[in-house]
């Protein structure tokens, strides 16, 4: 079963005025990890495609996506395929690949029909392509390795780059995943924005009973939405994308747009917070 929603772009003076709800309606995904399903929800933001396919015991196929307008949902697209379930098989392109946990899988534009099976819980992301690259499966062991933060300041983390300019090759999505360390509960601190690109976080690994509060917005207007385990904030070039967690947290980054360095940003200083 294939499911698709479409989340159009807010500008900065319109996400001024949204309360609560109304900013969950337009900058968070929930439900994308549903059982015997694929769940997609299509962004007005650079065009990226996130969502989730948990078999459950089937095989799942993702081929035809109207939204797309497309015969198959990679004929002008690529994708990065997160596992943070059990191991599961991704197929595609007459071969097939075992997925464990923290396992990401690149597929090209092209690759034609991905299907999805065994226990895994797969993270999707997708954005426009114009050319194809090598099929590519990268374990942690094999991505690129950044410690970033301290005890001190809360936000002892280590990043795990795998879809990147220095990595696997892609058109224009970048994507990989951050773990906090033992006792620090903040990620993306001090803040910043990339006019250049958007950004999606996927928060997982979230204990039961416990919530990461992500912050975002203008940094003189943010705001914050409170995730819950598996839950998806879409984040306009314009915000900040922050987030303090009540207990321990994973949570995936994918971007999409112009500039693909990772160090292409423009750093927030904490005073101008607001």
């Amino acid at each position: 079963m294939l499911t698709v929603q479409t989340l159009y772009a807010t500008d900065p003076e319109t996400a001024k005025g949204l309360d609560t709800s109304g900013l969950r309606e337009k900058f968070h995904v929930g439900g994308a990890f549903a059982e015997g399903e694929i769940r997609l929800t299509y962004t007005h933001y650079d065009r990226l495609i996130v969502g989730g396919a948990v078999p459950a015991g089937k095989t799942l196929v993702l081929d035809a996506v109207a939204e797309t307008g497309t015969a198959s949902f990679l004929d002008r697209r690529e994708v990065g395929i997160l596992n943070i379930g059990g191991t599961g098989i991704v197929g595609a392109m007459d071969q097939t690949w075992e997925l464990n946990k923290g396992d990401m899988l690149y597929l090209p534009m092209g690759a034609g029909a991905v299907s999805f099976s065994g226990e895994g819980r797969f993270y999707i992301v997708s954005a426009p392509a114009h050319t194809a690259y090598p099929a590519a499966l990268i374990r942690p062991e094999d991505a690129n390795q950044v410690k970033l933060g301290s005890a001190e300041t809360s936000n002892d983390r280590s990043i795990c780059q795998c879809i990147h300019p220095d990595g696997v090759k892609s058109c224009q999505l970048v994507m990989g995943y951050t773990q906090l360390h033992n006792g620090s509960v903040w990620n993306t601190m001090p803040a910043h924005i990339h006019d250049r690109r958007m950004e999606a976080y996927l928060y997982f690994d979230v204990a039961e009973g416990q919530r990461v509060f992500h912050f975002m917005g203008e940094p003189s207007e943010t705001r914050h939405m409170v995730m819950g385990n598996e839950e998806i904030a879409v984040s306009p070039p314009w915000s900040i994308h922050s987030g303090a967690g009540t207990g321990s947290y994973t949570f995936c980054w994918a971007m999409a747009g112009d500039n693909m360095a990772f160090t292409d940003m423009d750093m927030v200083p904490m005073e101008n917070l607001r």
